[in-house]
């Protein structure tokens, strides 16, 4: 991830997972739109018992905050997961 400022979806599942987070807790935006085009940012969550450690990478850089987790137990509202 750190060589391309926009890695795509299964880039960030991989380096998640490869970095100790369990596949299970783990959720990840989409990186293309329904019609090919790069997303401008993108968004991946941690589920960590009450918290959900929530990250979102646009133009290469990253910024991180920690949120409740929602009502239907996820950290993602739908199931862009």
């Amino acid at each position: 991830m750190a060589s391309s400022p926009k890695p795509d979806r299964e880039a960030v599942r991989a380096a998640l997972a490869a970095a100790g987070i369990p596949q299970a807790s783990l959720e990840v935006s989409v990186s293309r739109t329904p019609t090919g085009l790069d997303v401008d940012a993108m968004e991946a969550a941690a589920l960590t018992g009450e918290s959900c450690v929530m990250g979102q990478i646009r133009d290469g850089g990253v910024v991180v905050t920690v949120l409740p987790v929602l009502a239907t137990g996820k950290c993602f509202v739908g199931d862009a997961r």
